[in-house]
């Protein structure tokens, strides 16, 4: 989901900048134009993007990655485990 947001993200300013490139160089609060703005800010989605990922392959993933490594080790000393 998360990757799915930083992309969404991504198309979205890439949106605003071909149809919308007035909106883009119009000055933001700090001076800076909000096409800068907008682009400084994917640093932190695609972090928080990448931190959501590991959080949740952690969790979910990593457990289940080692209970089958688990299976497989032993299914391969002959013990046959169901």
């Amino acid at each position: 989901m998360a990757t799915f947001a930083a992309l969404g993200y991504f198309a979205v300013f890439l949106t605003l900048t071909v149809r919308l490139p007035s909106l883009m160089t119009r000055p933001a609060p700090g001076g800076l134009p909000t096409g800068l703005l907008l682009a400084v800010a994917q640093l932190p989605v695609t972090w928080l993007a990448v931190l959501l990922y590991e959080f949740t392959a952690r969790r979910y993933v990593d457990p289940l990655a080692r209970r089958v490594r688990r299976y497989a080790c032993g299914a391969d000393d002959g013990e046959g485990r169901p």
